[in-house]
């Protein structure tokens, strides 16, 4: 077995590229600078090193796209902290919808419906938005208004709970309707 190695198919490896040119990576002429103890203004590129320089900070290119290009003064490692907390607060703030499903045939005996009912008012306490159909299986379809009925009795039953969204509707083989907690 000697001399055999192992040759990952990857090629060579790439640096990993920055998010942000810093400093000499910066290719533009002039550049708009921002930052704390800093004069806001446009600036030569070596102008803006050199302030940055002066402070022991960075200059960090944050709006590559503007004319000039936009470019804060600060302590790179310090920016990207920043910049990741920002992103995970926005996430924590978005609210996730959870849309559960109920599916009824046209024929659905009504032992079946009010268990679907209780699912669905456990749904729409939890806050999730409810996605009700009827699924038409072969030539069932005939019965598309036997589905209607019976999603739109559904709808009623859940009044106190939840609004339509989206009153039934037929798409293919299915007709669905959406239903959205109420606000408390």
């Amino acid at each position: 077995m000697a001399g055999f190695h192992h040759r990952n198919n990857r090629g060579p490896r790439k640096p990993q590229e920055a998010l942000h040119k810093i400093n000499k990576l910066i290719r533009a002429r002039s550049v708009r600078v921002v930052g704390e103890n800093v004069e806001p203004g446009v600036y030569s590129i070596s102008e803006a090193l050199k302030i940055a320089e002066d402070q022991g900070l960075d200059l960090i290119e944050i709006s590559p796209n503007a004319d000039p290009p936009v470019c804060k003064i600060s302590d790179y490692q310090k920016y990207l902290y920043q910049q990741k907390k920002k992103q995970k607060e926005l996430k924590a703030k978005t609210v996730k919808v959870v849309v559960k499903e109920i599916r009824f045939g046209p024929n659905t005996d009504e032992h079946d419906y009010n268990f679907k009912l209780k699912h669905a008012i456990k749904f729409l306490n939890e806050g999730s938005k409810v996605k009700a159909y009827v699924f038409f299986k072969g030539r069932s379809i005939l019965f598309k208004d036997k589905g209607e009925i019976l999603l739109l009795k559904f709808a009623q039953d859940l009044e106190e709970l939840g609004k339509v969204e989206q009153l039934p509707r037929l798409e293919g083989k299915r007709m669905t309707m959406f239903i959205t907690p109420k606000k408390k």
